[in-house]
């Protein structure tokens, strides 16, 4: 199987966030559809992101909005 390409794969809830995972543009317009224009990445989310955890992209969504809400 080839390794996910955040820069052009599309994008859904239910996406796994792989070892090769990057917050890239493609990233970036998925979560601003989720959780709004307001969306920025920050540090703490970043390694929340990446800290080895099994999770979606619907799960970082959720996240994120749980986070600034």
């Amino acid at each position: 199987m080839a390794k996910f390409d955040w820069h052009s794969d599309d994008i859904d809830r239910e996406t796994p966030v792989t070892e090769n995972y990057m917050s890239t543009q493609n990233v970036r317009r998925f979560m601003k559809s989720q959780c709004g224009e307001h969306f920025k990445f920050d540090r703490p989310f970043m390694l929340w992101i990446k800290d080895g955890n099994p999770k979606t992209m619907g799960h970082v969504a959720d996240e994120w909005v749980n986070r600034h809400s």
